[in-house]
């Protein structure tokens, strides 16, 4: 492949996916900053009488019950963590749902604008948001591959490209393996 061609490539990959990029760093930074966003919860609401059964279709249940009780049924699907199940995505309005000895408590959650990022980044968003994020991680691949690619082909960046590689990876091995 021409040089042309791979720098035509790097740079339309890497113009496509900057924004996402940038928002996916910048929720990533604010986590490891410790800044989660909070997710408000509502006014749980019980349903008395109501069970989940565990031998069939929990996400049915789940629909139904939702319906039954007016309230949006519009989810995915669900995840269960422990004895509570949410509606999923999580990166928008959901429900948080737990089963009592005397039925059903649902409690309506709304993440906030950062929560919201963090769901997303978290790859608890919509299945078209997750479908969009592996298409991304595979054009972040092609576009650090198509740069690595230039700068060797090229004899001015070649030797400047593979001090930078090196260093890159003996940086990461030390942080990864030794810190």
């Amino acid at each position: 492949m021409s040089r042309k061609t791979l720098v035509t490539i790097h740079l339309y990959l890497a113009a496509f996916f900057a924004p996402i990029l940038l928002i996916m760093a910048v929720s990533g930074g604010l986590y490891l900053l410790d800044i989660k966003g909070s997710m408000e919860k509502g006014e749980t609401i019980v349903l008395e009488g109501v069970t989940i059964s565990d031998s069939s279709d929990k996400a049915a249940q789940v629909k139904q019950l939702l319906d039954n009780a007016g309230l949006d049924s519009g989810f995915e699907y669900i995840k269960e963590r422990g004895p509570m199940m949410q509606t999923r995505p999580t990166s928008r309005d959901h429900y948080e749902i737990k089963a009592t000895s005397a039925g059903v408590e649902v409690t309506p959650v709304s993440p906030d604008l950062v929560a919201a990022m963090m769901e997303l980044h978290k790859g608890h968003g919509p299945g078209l948001f997750r479908l969009l994020e592996q298409i991304m991680a595979l054009g972040l691949i092609l576009t650090l591959l198509t740069g690595l690619i230039v700068g060797l082909q090229s004899p001015l960046l070649k030797t400047r490209t593979v001090g930078f590689t090196a260093a890159g990876i003996f940086v990461f091995v030390i942080f990864a393996a030794v810190l």
